[in-house]
């Protein structure tokens, strides 16, 4: 079943008017009619939705059941991660809007290969957007999770600082039992950051900044990952740990 996002200014009553490119995709590429199914996600909720009628401007839908469709989770999941390759940023950032991220942060980096000016940063974002907004249509989520502005590493630090919890995938001397209990720290409604280096890793001082705004150092296991599967295995690991105890 396909998936809509709308505002709340689309619904009257019990029926949405999904106009502008949705419209286009129902109508045209889809081809769908009056009687077909689909859900309409607005304001962090989805909702059962019947066809009623397709124009040339607008599809109505009525609301056959509301909040049909539960699929976030029950912790906030801010992925802060060094900027990589622009084609790993991409993939990094469908697949952790699958897993269920709440918002993705990229961090300029000491050693990240990209560069961006502030002019890059901004067409980057809105691209990075799209391909969150695409992935969220796609895994049916209720909403649409934000990729936030570029920050610099002190400003990321900033941010993280503010979180219930904040895990540092990084070496460490306890290996997995530090991973379990940083988990265990995890409870429903906890908003929780999770850093990742870019390509090069971390530089030392990184390391310590992020002790210093709380972060936890915690493994991923034994073996050496890439940015991008550090990234997916991390947000991975949270929503595991999310979908079975809380």
């Amino acid at each position: 079943m396909y998936n809509f996002f709308v505002s709340e200014a689309a619904r009257g009553g019990d029926v949405y008017f999904i106009t502008g490119a949705d419209h286009n995709h129902i109508k045209n590429v889809l081809r769908m009619h009056a009687g077909n199914t689909i859900l309409v996600s607005e304001n962090g909720a989805s909702h059962l939705c019947e066809i009623i009628d397709i124009t040339e401007t607008a599809v109505t839908a009525k609301i056959i059941e509301e909040n049909y469709n539960e699929t976030e989770l029950p912790i906030k999941i801010y992925l802060f991660q060094g900027l990589p390759k622009s084609d790993k940023m991409e993939l990094i950032i469908q697949k952790a809007v699958e897993l269920g991220v709440y918002a993705v942060v990229p961090v300029e980096m000491h050693r990240s290969v990209v560069k961006l000016d502030e002019k890059k940063k901004e067409s980057r974002r809105q691209r990075w957007q799209a391909i969150a907004e695409s992935a969220a249509k796609q895994s049916k989520r209720n909403v649409i999770p934000e990729v936030c502005d570029v920050l610099s590493y002190k400003q990321a630090m900033a941010k993280a600082a503010e979180l219930d919890v904040f895990l540092v995938p990084y070496e460490n001397e306890k290996g997995m039992l530090a991973t379990k209990e940083a988990l265990e720290k995890i409870t429903r409604g906890a908003s929780v950051g999770i850093l990742i280096g870019p390509e090069g890793g971390f530089e030392p001082k990184e390391v310590a900044e992020a002790a210093q705004a709380g972060g936890m150092p915690i493994s991923l296991g034994a073996r050496i990952l890439r940015a991008e599967t550090a990234a997916i295995a991390s947000v991975g690991m949270c929503m595991l740990h999310a979908e079975m105890n809380l």
